[in-house]
């Protein structure tokens, strides 16, 4: 089922978790009216959204810092309306909104190439954010990405509640 969802004017734009370190699941959430659009992603997809935010940030007006809101925490009941494929960012000038597009991942069975972004026959999300908002976001993404199961010591990659095998140890647990 395609859906469409258009917020000129985001009163409210997080990212959130659900699920322990090491086994998390992303959202992406926007409200705008009395209306909640909640989106799954990817955690390389929220770092990255957050990232290319805050260059983005850098070449325009830095908003005070009591213009910046709090991001908050997702509004429950957290139910995704679909899985997200691509996001895409505008600048409007006019409005002087930064505006964030989200395409679904659909399943291109007839082509045989397994999962693919096709916007024309997946849902879509336009969300307008203002710079504060933004600034809000990228603060709150990028604590929300390292927030997860810390580095090892020896080879930088996350450690499991039960520790991993370390190639920096040549196979064995870091003590």
């Amino acid at each position: 089922m395609t859906s469409w969802f258009d917020l000129p004017d985001v009163d409210r734009f997080s990212a959130g978790t659900l699920g322990p370190p090491g086994a998390r699941v992303f959202y992406l959430q926007a409200a705008a009216g009395g209306q909640v659009v909640t989106l799954r992603l990817e955690k390389a997809q929220v770092a990255a959204l957050a990232g290319y935010l805050a260059e983005l940030l850098a070449d325009l007006p830095t908003p005070s810092p009591e213009e910046i809101p709090e991001a908050g925490e997702l509004v429950e009941p957290v139910v995704a309306e679909w899985v997200v494929g691509q996001l895409g960012v505008a600048f409007d000038e006019s409005r002087d909104r930064l505006v964030i597009r989200a395409d679904e991942m659909v399943d291109d069975a007839e082509e045989g190439a397994g999962l693919v972004v096709d916007p024309p026959e997946g849902s879509s999300a336009r969300f307008a954010l203002t710079r504060p908002q933004v600034a809000a976001f990228v603060v709150h993404a990028a604590a929300l990405v390292v927030a997860g199961r810390p580095p090892c010591p020896l080879c930088r990659r996350p450690l499991d509640l039960e520790g991993h095998v370390c190639v920096k140890t040549n196979g064995h647990k870091p003590r």
